[in-house]
């Protein structure tokens, strides 16, 4: 009997193992490489913060722009309303006209001059001075005549006044567009220099009646 025991068939040898790189170790077991992990955090981090950051300056645009549009020199003081009304155009321009007409003599105080001239002629007949006959034939004349226009000076100046008071009494921060303000003071100051020339001559302070020799 053959005792000599067959030995096994030889298992070819296992290579030796070939030293191998983190990253392929990862995938041998499965995990994600260190890197890409890194990657991947930082795409997620930075996807949350553009979704979170995008409405934010969504809803900020419109109101900037609403901001720049309501108040575009950055000043948050109340602005005053300006209202020009046909009216008051209306009645500043008649004032103006009112006062440079009294300043040029109206056609009702030439009127109204040459009707005392007359009257006063008639009356001169039984004058027995000089003065009087000069009083009768001019000086009621010129006294009427500057009557006449210290009137019509007075309603300028009174309806240049009306006009730029009357924003005062109105709406609050109403004013008056810078056209019609400046029509209106110039009627003012043709009313107030009409007024004080013809009461000086009414007067008899300024030009006063003269007197006749001896």
């Amino acid at each position: 009997m053959d005792t000599t025991k067959t030995s096994a068939p030889l298992t070819p040898e296992a290579d030796p193992a070939e030293p191998k790189t983190p990253a392929q170790a990862d995938r041998a077991d499965g995990s994600t490489p260190a890197a890409t992990k890194a990657d991947t955090t930082k795409a997620e981090t930075d996807v949350s913060t553009s979704d979170t950051e995008t409405p934010a300056e969504t809803a900020a645009g419109p109101t900037g722009e609403a901001d720049d549009l309501d108040d575009p020199d950055g000043l948050d003081e109340p602005q005053e309303r300006i209202v020009g009304g046909v009216g008051a155009a209306a009645s500043a321009i008649v004032a103006a006209g009112l006062g440079l007409v009294a300043l040029s003599g109206t056609w009702v105080s030439r009127v109204i001059a040459e009707r005392q001239t007359l009257i006063g002629q008639i009356e001169s007949v039984n004058a027995t001075s000089t003065e009087a006959k000069i009083d009768a034939l001019y000086g009621d004349a010129w006294h009427l005549t500057a009557l006449v226009n210290g009137v019509v000076s007075t309603l300028a100046l009174l309806l240049a006044v009306f006009v730029l008071a009357r924003p005062a009494f109105g709406v609050p921060d109403r004013v008056l567009p810078v056209w019609i303000r400046s029509v209106a003071w110039a009627a003012v100051a043709l009313g107030a220099l009409g007024v004080l020339l013809f009461g000086s001559m009414y007067f008899d302070l300024l030009l006063p009646m003269p007197k006749a020799a001896g």
